[in-house]
């Protein structure tokens, strides 16, 4: 009984892996979609948003089961209310995706960007992806220190939301209200995006260690 509770556990770990390797690839897609102004490439990361949203409710029907079927304690308890905290913040990384896809959409054929933010939000859809697919990893190996390490990405992804802003508020805004409110708006869901993948990853370091980072307790 004790072992088919452990392989149920491990499932429940690779659900959440691979739900972290979709929002990846939704927010790689939607990133090229607002860059390339394609509509059509906007339009896969809308429809598959439904994926994302039952991929969440599975997991989270798995993890009720588990806490049903057995009471866990310990690091088994922490695993089932990690995965489920998880698979809320990962559910949230697909709905900023399709925000991104949404706002290609909105403004097609015209694109959304101005020229002198491209390279921002390109070098910003790299970081959150490299993020994604950071956190599988980790929920993957349950490597603490690469967990931690994700929040240097983190940090680089705050670096381009600000220096963003800055282009933003110049006086010499080019672009008029309407352009710069679009940027804003992008640019908040990439800093979230970001945000939650480094949440996710705080949860692995919770099942491993007990303690959350940033709750006092916790060294980082």
């Amino acid at each position: 009984m004790r072992e088919a509770y452990q392989d149920q556990l491990g499932k429940l770990a690779d659900d959440l892996a691979d739900m972290c390797r979709m929002v990846a690839e939704a927010m790689a897609s939607a990133t090229q979609a607002l860059l390339d102004a394609d509509l059509g490439l906007a339009e896969q990361v809308i429809t598959g948003d439904e994926a994302i949203d039952d991929a969440r409710s599975a997991c989270e029907e798995h993890a009720y089961a588990l806490l049903a079927l057995q009471a866990p304690v310990a690091t088994d308890l922490r695993t089932v209310l990690a995965a489920i905290h998880a698979a809320e913040s990962l559910e949230r990384m697909g709905d900023l995706a399709l925000h991104v896809a949404k706002a290609a959409r909105r403004r097609h054929p015209s694109p959304v960007l101005p020229e002198p933010v491209k390279g921002y939000f390109a070098e910003m859809g790299r970081v959150a992806v490299q993020l994604a697919r950071g956190a599988e990893e980790v929920i993957r190996s349950q490597d603490v220190e690469a967990a931690r390490a994700l929040e240097d990405a983190d940090d680089e992804m705050d670096d381009l939301h600000r220096h963003l802003f800055t282009v933003i508020m110049d006086r010499d805004w080019p672009h008029g209200v309407a352009s710069a409110v679009d940027v804003t708006l992008l640019g908040r869901f990439y800093e979230r995006y970001a945000d939650h993948a480094v949440s996710v990853a705080k949860r692995v370091v919770f099942v491993v260690t007990g303690r959350m980072p940033g709750s006092g307790d916790e060294e980082l």
